[in-house]
């Protein structure tokens, strides 16, 4: 086996009996027919469940509107990009040599649905409780250093509420472009605040997470602006 397959499935802390498990989760669609997107498409499921008994866990006197809010932070395609870079994944990926030579395996997009297809395919390789244990080790310090009352708004709700109290109009939304089949496409939107002329962009495979993830990175300038002596405080 590649040391380089060896060295990631130490990181994720589960030997695969099955070789060809990982080695699919690793393939993007340009690669070939053998891609990872029903892997992904299992992972995804597999990610919350472990995700909502590491949540019920770790937060018992929480209510589930805030378990709700904090798995949806863990499970979105930010924190599963940064999952993928902490393992290394950008340098085991299989893309087409095309994919490959436009930054593909370093788009979060494919990073992140390749983080959830080692988690199907462990599923498939170890069961459940195999798949629990590597999403442990990948999210368990995380959500150790999460605070519930931190996530109590979503990025569109808080983006709003920040422009409406400086008497700001509200942000537009507009898709700038759609990848992929149906089944499986990547939105990118622009989140745009006119009366600011500021812009962000966000990816996601459905509208709504990239509008949230375009809304977040816009929180974030907007509040780094508002700090004194910035430019928009002038």
């Amino acid at each position: 086996m590649d040391p380089r397959l060896r060295a990631l499935q130490d990181r994720l802390g589960h030997a695969f009996r099955d070789p060809a498990l990982v080695q699919r989760a690793l393939t993007h669609r340009s690669f070939g027919a053998e891609h990872n997107e029903r892997l992904e498409f299992l992972g995804d499921a597999v990610l919350s469940l472990a995700i909502s008994g590491l949540l019920y866990e770790r937060f018992g006197a929480s209510a589930e509107g805030d378990l709700t809010r904090v798995r949806a932070h863990l499970v979105r395609e930010d924190s599963l990009h940064r999952v993928a870079l902490a393992l290394g994944l950008p340098e085991v990926l299989r893309l087409s040599e095309g994919e490959s030579r436009g930054g593909g395996a370093l788009r979060p997009s494919i990073l992140a649905d390749a983080t959830e297809a080692l988690i199907g395919a462990a599923f498939l390789d170890g069961g459940f409780e195999a798949a629990q244990a590597v999403v442990q080790r990948l999210f368990g310090d995380i959500i150790q250093a999460t605070e519930a009352d931190n996530f109590g708004k979503d990025a569109k709700t808080e983006l709003q509420e920040w422009l409406q109290a400086r008497k700001l109009p509200v942000p537009t939304y507009s898709i700038l472009a759609t990848r992929g089949q149906a089944h499986a496409q990547t939105f990118e939107l622009e989140c745009a605040v006119p009366a600011l002329g500021l812009a962000e962009r966000g990816e996601g495979r459905s509208r709504r997470t990239a509008e949230q993830e375009a809304a977040r990175r816009m929180l974030d300038t907007l509040k780094s602006s508002d700090r004194p002596g910035s430019a928009l405080r002038s």
